[in-house]
């Protein structure tokens, strides 16, 4: 056996439609594609769907700042003031018996990153150690538990 004895099966393979070569191909004039129409124009319109209404007049108009396809309404997002966040917990953990916690040995300790935002202090975790800590903000909990410890909070 050669490669040149190989060949298809029998009734395997077809010729290629050479469409618009004249009235004699048998696929002439129209080149196949009917009488006028979308189709025989070869492009859809964008967003076109078939006739099924499509998704830009399904969905509900956009009205105010919003963010992607489906936000309605207005989005004040972008006027909310956002915090660091510190848990008690860490501040147990990095600092020692007495010291002054503020913004910048947060920072120093690794507990935040410095995009200059305010420092917001949480709950989550146990104070043990007598702290005085200045931040911007404390949560009501956190309040107790650094007064329980015998520490202060002063709000900057």
């Amino acid at each position: 056996m050669n490669l040149s004895d190989l060949s298809p099966a029998p009734g395997s393979t077809h010729r290629r439609k050479r469409i618009g070569r004249g009235v004699g191909s048998g696929h002439g004039k129209t080149s196949t594609h009917g009488h006028k129409g979308d189709k025989a124009r070869g492009t859809v319109r964008p967003g076109f769907e078939g006739g099924q209404t499509p998704l830009h007049r399904r969905l509900p108009k956009q009205r105010g700042i919003g963010t992607g396809l489906t936000a309605r309404g207005f989005n004040n997002g972008q006027f909310k003031t956002h915090y660091n966040i510190v848990n008690l917990g860490d501040l147990d953990a990095r600092f020692e018996e007495g010291s002054t916690v503020d913004p910048e040995t947060v920072k120093a300790a690794g507990l935040v990153r410095s995009n200059g935002l305010p420092l917001k202090v949480l709950a989550t975790g146990t104070l043990s150690k007598k702290l005085t800590i200045k931040a911007h903000k404390f949560s009501g909990n956190a309040q107790a538990s650094i007064e329980a410890a015998g520490g202060t909070s002063e709000v900057i």
